[in-house]
């Protein structure tokens, strides 16, 4: 009863016309869902990449010439143009997290990110969230979508630190993205692809972790592909004038003072120290010597060597506290008369007004006069 008739040119122009513009708002609506999700990410990127200029990068090589760190650097030229994955076995202290940056620096990713997750310092309930991201609303918290370490690495190189502090869920996790080159937030059921570069870092023994449990011997064989066991600095002598050198200008200069170097007796004493916390430990004695310092070579003794662990001083919790300490003493010394040659700013060796800063910074003001 209800026949239906063809329909008119006219009538079939109309409908061209819709179909092709409902075509054009359906791809402007995919295409505005893929620039959200860009623009996401890159907030994310440019976010991570904020906070990482915060950070000290001052060293872009590695010092040494003693032929422990020689061969090092062989292997780090030998693995760096390929996109193998890396394991850096060191004890802490010994600069794993320079060697993952050499190796970024002379890859053909090195003009995308080095993404680094301290694997040690992420609380377990949130291990998943920030390797691999989370959807808003997925947990109790989760405000927004967020994007995980390795989305944020898509193109370059994610350094693991501590990778044997991961817990075994999370180790399972990882390796199915070492397997399957892909990463799922919490809270979604899509995977994503990621094209990123692998390099672990530890100072444990990873084979006897993986006996006694605590590690996932299919994860450590996809992640020991390459592996580069890093010195300690006992077996580094040679090297330690150089990394001295180093460290004296990168705190001279930081803390505006004019120091020339070390004594030949603090030499004697660094070269034969046994030095257990590596060269984080030796660039701690410098900087804390170069607070300290009211000339133009640095003098560190026993004392200070053997006491590194503890503060100098009674009321020194912190380097910044030796530094106040020290200061104080000195304006009290010259009844807070900072100029000229008797003045605190010549004892410390510093210019009156670096001197000034610093007291600012510190919270160092003059007593006022009693009455």
């Amino acid at each position: 009863m209800f026949g239906r008739r063809p329909l008119s040119e006219k009538e079939f122009e109309r409908l061209a016309v819709f179909a092709n513009q409902a075509a054009i708002a359906i791809k402007n609506a995919q295409l505005f869902t893929e620039v959200a999700q860009l623009t996401h990410r890159l907030e994310a990127e440019n976010l991570y990449l904020r906070e990482e200029i915060k950070l000290d990068h001052n060293f872009e090589e590695i010092v040494g010439e003693s032929p422990s760190i020689k061969a090092v650097l062989r292997l780090i030229e030998q693995v760096a143009p390929m996109d193998s994955t890396v394991l850096i076995r060191g004890d802490t202290g010994t600069g794993k997290e320079l060697l993952a940056r050499a190796i970024h620096n002379l890859s053909p990713r090195k003009a995308r990110s080095l993404v680094k997750v301290n694997c040690g310092a992420i609380p377990s309930n949130l291990v998943e969230s920030e390797l691999f991201g989370h959807e808003k609303g997925s947990f109790t918290g989760a405000l927004q979508r967020r994007i995980g370490r390795f989305e944020l690495a898509d193109g370059g190189t994610i350094f693991l630190d501590e990778v044997g502090e991961l817990p075994l869920d999370a180790q399972i996790k990882l390796l199915r993205v070492l397997q399957e080159r892909e990463v799922e937030r919490v809270g979604s059921g899509h995977s994503i692809k990621v094209n990123v570069r692998v390099i672990a870092a530890t100072n444990r023994d990873l084979h006897a972790a993986v006996k006694a449990g605590s590690f996932r011997a299919d994860l450590l064989y996809r992640l020991n592909v390459f592996p580069i066991e890093v010195p300690p600095l006992s077996t580094r002598a040679s090297d330690i004038p150089l990394l001295v050198n180093q460290f004296v200008g990168k705190f001279s200069h930081k803390m505006g003072k004019k120091i020339d170097g070390v004594s030949q007796a603090t030499m004697d004493r660094l070269m034969k120290y046994a030095w257990p916390g590596n060269i984080r430990e030796l660039e701690n004695v410098i900087e804390r010597a170069t607070i300290l310092a009211n000339g133009p070579l640095l003098q560190i003794d026993e004392v200070m060597l053997q006491g590194n662990s503890a503060p100098l001083l009674p009321v020194a919790d912190s380097l910044e506290d030796v530094e106040r300490a020290h200061i104080l003493r000195i304006l009290q010394d010259t009844n807070w008369v900072i100029e000229g040659k008797q003045g605190a700013a010549t004892r410390l060796a510093l210019h009156p007004n670096t001197l000034r800063s610093r007291m600012q910074k510190l919270s160092i003001r003059k007593p006022l006069p009693t009455v």
